[in-house]
């Protein structure tokens, strides 16, 4: 049924950007001269941390629940848990009810965060994708909306809005981008990028990053079928996808430029990274793109590269 929805759009997402709760949006672009030198290359941090649920997923969330119709029934997820408190945080303030479907092996931190703002959080499956399929069929049995995250225009328009303030902070400042790296899990993220970025700098690589050890995405994008792996064993929680998301991958088909994998020590890596040259906490997924060029970047050095610092919530006893 989702497969069938048009691609994430320019037109959707200038609609979003001006729509979504300002609490989300406008997030800094910063840029430091010691991971540039670091890099080899000029980078610039979009930062999505800093906002109510420290993630870029309320973005999306909060787009797509202004476009669903009101209703008495509660709205169904599977989230690793940033996903879903953006849910929550919509759903809080729109008086819906929102049950979310997470691993028994969840952030426990983020699990509480949920639950925090409101949302029924039920721990059902060893991983994310089993919770997805408990989510799915709790869903179906009683007949409420479930929301896929990677799997619906509203979500991946909502979260290309981080692209469109790049390019226009960028053009304003006369900086052309070469490229932009960014996390890949469900893939609205890289979607919703990808769409902008097309329309608006087509100059510009668009390069999708996963974890080593949850590559189905990739895998998938490289051979054009619906790959799935056995597991999804990365600290990268947010991006441990073990099944490709159908509608995520048609949109790629026409965005992305590449895709890497980043190894479970550049990942760690990338978070030291972060707290070194930006004095930033970032969680393993939401650091995904400087894993990527930390491990990959050698072909862009001297190159104008963005990324996303997409997430915050780390495990506490990690933080």
């Amino acid at each position: 049924m989702t497969q069938n929805q048009p691609h994430p759009s320019v037109e959707g997402i200038l609609a979003a950007s001006s729509r979504i709760d300002p609490v989300f949006t406008n997030s800094p672009l910063i840029e430091q001269e010691t991971a540039n030198t670091a890099l080899g290359l000029r980078l610039l941090a979009k930062v999505e941390t800093l906002n109510p649920i420290r993630s870029f997923k309320g973005r999306g969330t909060d787009w797509w629940m202004q476009n669903e119709p009101a209703g008495d029934h509660a709205v169904v997820s599977a989230s690793a848990g940033n996903f879903g408190q953006g849910l929550a945080y919509a759903g809080r303030a729109r008086g819906r009810k929102v049950v979310i479907f997470s691993a028994t092996t969840a952030n426990p931190g983020k699990v509480e965060a949920m639950r925090r703002l409101g949302a029924e959080v039920r721990l059902d499956g060893a991983d994310f994708d089993a919770a997805k399929a408990a989510a799915r069929a709790y869903a179906e049995a009683h007949n409420c909306p479930f929301v896929e995250d990677g799997n619906l225009k509203t979500i991946a328009e909502g979260a290309g809005t981080i692209a469109l303030e790049i390019t226009e902070r960028l053009e304003r400042d006369g900086v052309q981008l070469d490229a932009i790296i960014v996390p890949l899990g469900n893939g609205a993220l890289l979607t919703g990028i990808g769409a902008w970025i097309r329309a608006k700098a087509p100059g510009c690589k668009v390069i999708g990053v996963v974890a080593s050890n949850a590559p189905a995405m990739k895998q998938s994008w490289e051979t054009g079928r619906l790959i799935s792996t056995e597991t999804a064993a990365t600290a990268a929680d947010g991006i441990a996808v073990r099944e490709c998301v159908p509608y995520a991958l048609d949109c790629m088909r026409d965005t992305v430029d590449e895709a890497w994998e980043a190894s479970e020590a550049a990942i760690r890596n990338a978070r030291d990274f972060c707290l070194t040259h930006y004095g930033l906490v970032v969680e393993e997924a939401g650091a995904a793109g400087i894993a990527g060029l930390l491990e990959n970047g050698g072909s862009l050095k001297g190159k104008t590269v963005a990324t996303i610092l997409c997430g915050g919530n780390v495990r506490s006893e990690n933080a």
